[in-house]
């Protein structure tokens, strides 16, 4: 049973995370500000200047924000922590804070522009509990240009506030790259499981993890500490190579988690009824299945996955909880798996690699922080 102090702390944690997002919150409007200022600059009529800035307002901010929060964290780590003793000593400078949170933003901003196409391809209806943009009255098809125009703010703001860095060049790199990788897994995933055509035999676990790494992992675990370990100073290429061979398998596993919670999580907890099986989606549990199911376990399959259709569901889940199948079993000993493994490859970082005068290095508590989030997540 919980003591009081134990309430406390957990009390006191999620106060400060409520303080931590509010005040990367604050930051947002004072960026559609300049954004919108350019566009007054470049003499856009008034209803362009209206329209891009609900276009802002509308997709970026709202989500979970984790992502572009974890930059902010991460810079935090690197360089307010001594390297002897890896304690926080300081906290970051206004000037500092306002550069993490712009990099940030800039990583919710590629989510957004990610997003606003992705439900476009899959005719989604609603996204962050609200129409898809291109759902929302008047806008339909103009979406697509609005995507353009959410992925250009980011080099916008990069240029305006980090031109002057010697690290401008590999951010603008990183942003390149990412979304490139980004892309790459979109494709693999659009071709692979069309939501109108259903053929699992185009589906595999080989094809899942390429999906995974490629569309989630780069942009949503790597990304924001790369992008901190800029700011940071840090420049040994082995760093990024280390921090790559971490938080990549940390996204595939996040990524199969979350494939799992949509069947088997609670739609109170994951705020969403799972519709992954409805959809044709190439998840992690349909490629378990397909990978251990009897011949005749493969026929049910084939006849009811992608089905809207309550009942073809159902057969599916059956088939997901047969004895030689046991999805809940299996994932059960990946997370095991996944989380020693992951805990294997923090311990083996050399604590306070590329420390400078003024960052910390590569710390291992970047990586733990992302693990003890996801870890054993409910939602």
């Amino acid at each position: 049973m919980a003591t009081q102090a134990q309430h406390d702390l957990l009390a006191d944690k999620a106060q400060q995370k409520v303080q931590r997002r509010k005040r990367f919150e604050q930051v947002f409007p004072l960026l559609v500000e300049e954004l919108i200022g350019y566009l007054q600059s470049e003499n856009m009529p008034a209803d362009a200047q209206d329209w891009f800035k609900r276009n802002l307002n509308y997709n970026t901010p709202g989500g979970k924000l984790n992502r572009g929060l974890s930059v902010v964290d991460t810079v935090e780590i690197l360089l307010c922590t001594d390297t002897a003793t890896g304690k926080k000593v300081r906290e970051l400078s206004e000037p500092e804070y306002l550069k993490a949170a712009i990099l940030g933003w800039c990583v919710e901003l590629l989510q957004a522009y990610f997003l606003v196409a992705d439900d476009m391809m899959d005719a989604s209806i609603t996204r962050r509990g609200q129409p898809c943009w291109y759902r929302v009255e008047g806008v339909a098809n103009i979406a697509i240009n609005d995507a353009f125009m959410l992925e250009a703010a980011i080099y916008f703001l990069l240029k305006k506030h980090f031109r002057s860095e010697p690290y401008y060049g590999l951010l603008l790199e990183l942003f390149h790259d990412v979304t490139f990788q980004t892309e790459l897994g979109q494709l693999i995933d659009l071709i692979t499981a069309p939501e109108d055509h259903v053929d699992l035999s185009k589906f595999s676990l080989n094809k899942h993890h390429l999906i995974v790494v490629y569309k989630t992992a780069f942009y949503s675990f790597y990304l924001p500490v790369a992008l901190a370990m800029r700011m940071a100073g840090i420049t040994d290429d082995s760093l990024y190579q280390a921090a790559l061979d971490i938080l990549i398998p940390m996204g595939e596993y996040f990524q199969v988690q979350d494939d799992y919670l949509d069947c088997y999580g609670s739609p109170e907890d994951i705020g969403k009824i799972g519709t992954d099986i409805l959809d044709n989606k190439c998840s992690w549990n349909i490629n378990v299945a397909l990978a251990n199911a009897t011949p005749d376990q493969r026929a049910i399959l084939d006849a009811n996955y992608g089905r809207k259709d309550a009942d073809c569901e159902q057969r599916v889940k059956q088939i997901f909880s047969a004895p030689n199948i046991d999805i809940a079993a299996r994932f059960e000993r990946y997370e095991k798996e996944s989380y020693e493994k992951l805990n294997a490859l923090i311990d083996a970082l050399p604590e306070g690699a590329g420390a400078t005068e003024t960052s910390s290095g590569l710390r291992r508590e970047v990586f733990r922080s992302f693990l003890e989030k996801v870890y054993k997540r409910a939602k």
